[in-house]
């Protein structure tokens, strides 16, 4: 198994991620907007310039797992908004017919909300997800590793945000790769989140 950047060439395997997170999240509310509203997503991790995907491919460079970050989260929305206004409005769409109470909770999905916004400079790793057959074989802890090996320097720590309730593996996985629990907060839907930081900085 090897883990890798990924680059623009590989942009054909972004159906593979897409397969792996439709397995991985098969309740979230970005899966309930299918494979076409998250073909675009993970595109823009590809494309914008200060986001990116980590992936685990085997020797048949099939990916086994992946994990999606970004050191604008503010820019990387504008630029879905900019370059995928039309797709996203679309797919989304076909959503909102299927249940129109999803149409405020989409429109705060891809904008920079407020529990979001802080004064350092920080990576957000936004999605990690593993095949559900490879679960508990290291693939997620590797992936966190090569995101802590780049050098992002003048950023002070990489954070992440997952459901406090019934939630368990996550916050475990969490906490085992090192990442401290920062603060807990609800959002408008009532659904009440962790937050959990690694250290960058030295010292």
């Amino acid at each position: 198994m090897k883990i890798r950047i990924m680059i623009l060439k590989d942009k054909k395997k972004i159906n593979e991620i897409v397969n792996i997170h439709m397995q991985a999240f098969p309740n979230f509310f970005l899966t309930f907007l299918g494979k076409n509203f998250l073909r675009e997503l993970y595109k823009g991790f590809l494309e914008e310039e200060n986001s990116n995907l980590i992936i685990a491919v085997n020797s048949n460079n099939i990916i086994l797992g992946f994990l999606a970050y970004s050191r604008d989260l503010s820019g990387f929305y504008k630029y879905l908004v900019k370059k995928h206004l039309i797709s996203f409005s679309f797919y989304a769409m076909i959503g909102f017919f299927k249940k129109p109470k999803i149409f405020f909770r989409l429109v705060r999905s891809l904008t920079y909300s407020k529990e979001a916004k802080r004064d350092e400079k920080y990576v957000e790793l936004s999605s990690i997800g593993v095949m559900p057959i490879k679960k508990n074989s290291g693939i997620g802890s590797k992936l966190i590793d090569y995101l802590k090996q780049i050098e992002f320097e003048g950023y002070k720590y990489i954070k992440l945000e997952t459901d406090a309730i019934n939630n368990i593996y996550a916050n475990n996985f969490y906490k085992k790769n090192n990442f401290v629990l920062t603060n807990t907060y609800l959002t408008r839907e009532g659904r009440k989140m962790n937050e959990y930081r690694f250290n960058l900085m030295k010292g």
